[in-house]
């Protein structure tokens, strides 16, 4: 085989493998969520495939002639990135949930096979380059920086462009074309075209079939987020925006001062607690999604400026072409990660600050640590107020170290949550809560009464109480914020 033909097979045949990795997180995202497990899989078991595919790939080169088995291999790579998505879609709606079992037996059964079929045409090709003994080092070493090399391409090309440009999954079918016409026309070039069976072009037909045919799980996708408006069935004008696997807001087409969600009427309770006269605020706010919030300041506090750190623009798009919010000058927008554009705010700038940014099922790592807080506080007036939206079930590690973090920065620090949200067992209550966070004193009693004027009968912790749940909780720095391993996903079933 001409050098050249081994590079270019050995560098894009490795390329394919990472491209699959890449993309993997958005084909599970809809159904397991986008975390730190699930990264943590699809790296596990990419590597797995890899392992495997080299071992078996070099076993498979010394049994039999090495040149019949490259075209197979490919055709078979290009099949089972086609077959990755109607697994994924077909198994993910039963194996709905966030958690590491559920993302690794997904993740193993779409693409552990791809990873280790295409990961054996390296060692296959070098042992069809391999003259001599005395070149066995420089023919290993070429071949392998090659396969490294590819592996590097696809990553930087998928992550940086075409995750950006493109939907997942015409990337992963194109790949999935390319490789089997790699394939066949490798196999004719090596004078192999009996590897590719009758059988086997059946099983490829068959899997491309599958995979255009599988159901698409989202409505609209961006480089971040599977989205999806819903509409509500009991309410003509309310609409949710889910992203993933989660109802993220919910906005009433007809009346922005409805507060749908819970935790949302929360932050109602704090900004009625806080200016029960209407008055205005000077706001940020920490992720836009539905703009929820926002909106709900221009209605019931007019004159009201809302700046908005929101990460998709995609989010920006649907929420003025689906749910009706028209930006005018009292909402900025600004598109980037909250924890480098809060950095070009100015000091003292906002008597509010509302966090409802999410990660998946968590908040994100790097915006729940006491260095980004100090941020926040410092884009904050002397009495304003930071109010913070925060999901764990099971045994509350995640809030108790979110708590302690934002005690760890303000003066006063309370949290509000159903009835019984704070108990040893707290059973259903568990789930959101809203800490409200400022160095100085908080309305809480003022925040009870707007609770009861809603007809909730919520609870507020703060004080000693407060101090008696956090307990001894470690503080979330940038250098230790376990996040998604201190939360407790919703159960599911």
């Amino acid at each position: 085989m001409p050098a050249p033909a081994a590079a270019a097979l050995v560098f894009l045949s490795s390329a394919a493998v990472l491209v699959l990795e890449i993309l993997a997180a958005r084909l599970l995202a809809p159904y397991v969520g986008d975390t730190l497990e699930t990264y943590t899989a699809i790296i596990g078991v990419i590597l797995g495939g890899i392992a495997v595919g080299s071992w078996l790939g070099g076993k498979a080169a010394d049994a039999r002639e090495p040149k019949g088995l490259l075209g197979p291999l490919l055709i078979a790579g290009g099949a089972l990135a086609f077959a990755s998505i109607p697994l994924i879609d077909g198994l993910g709606a039963g194996l709905r949930g966030a958690g590491p079992a559920t993302t690794t037996i997904l993740t193993v059964t779409a693409f552990f096979l791809p990873a280790a079929v295409l990961s054996g045409v390296t060692p296959v090709v070098i042992k069809i380059q391999l003259a001599s003994l005395e070149e066995t080092g420089r023919v290993v070493g070429r071949l392998s920086a090659l396969s490294t090399s590819g592996a590097i391409v696809g990553t930087f090309a998928t992550g940086f462009l075409l995750v950006a440009a493109f939907p997942t999954r015409p990337v992963i079918r194109v790949t999935a074309v390319l490789l089997i016409l790699l394939g066949i026309g490798t196999a004719l070039a090596l004078k192999r075209g009996r590897g590719v069976s009758a059988g086997g072009a059946i099983a490829v037909l068959g899997a491309a079939a599958f995979s255009f045919a599988a159901a698409h799980p989202c409505q609209y996708e961006s480089a971040y987020y599977c989205a999806y408006i819903e509409h509500d069935d009991d309410r003509a004008s309310g609409r949710a925006l889910i992203l993933d696997t989660l109802r993220h807001s919910y906005v009433d087409l007809d009346d922005p001062s409805h507060l749908e969600f819970v935790y949302t009427a929360w932050f109602g309770d704090v900004t009625d607690a806080l200016e029960p006269d209407g008055d205005p605020f000077a706001s940020l706010h920490l992720g836009g999604a539905g703009f929820t919030m926002p909106r709900y300041l221009r209605e019931e506090h007019p004159g009201s400026t809302s700046t908005v750190l929101e990460l998709d623009p995609l989010l920006v798009e649907l929420s003025e072409d689906q749910l009706g919010l028209e930006l005018r000058d009292d909402i900025d927008v600004r598109l980037g990660d909250a924890r480098t554009a809060i950095e070009q705010l100015p000091d003292d700038a906002h008597d509010l600050v509302i966090g409802d940014a999410f990660g998946g099922v968590a908040v994100p790592w790097h915006l729940a640590t006491v260095e980004f807080t100090d941020e926040v506080a410092r884009t904050m007036t002397s009495d304003g107020v930071y109010t913070m939206n925060i999901v764990d079930y099971g045994p509350r590690d995640f809030l108790r170290a979110e708590l302690a973090t934002l005690q760890a920065v303000f003066d006063h620090v309370a949290v509000i949550g159903r009835d019984g949200a704070f108990d040893d067992d707290p059973g259903d209550a568990a789930g959101n809560v809203v800490a409200i966070a400022s160095d100085a004193s908080l309305p809480v009693d003022e925040v009870v009464a707007a609770n009861r004027d809603r007809g909730r009968n919520d609870v507020v912790l703060h004080g000693e109480d407060l101090d008696g749940f956090v307990r001894d909780t470690r503080v979330l720095t940038d250098d230790h914020a376990p996040v998604d391993q201190l939360l407790t996903p919703r159960p599911t079933g």
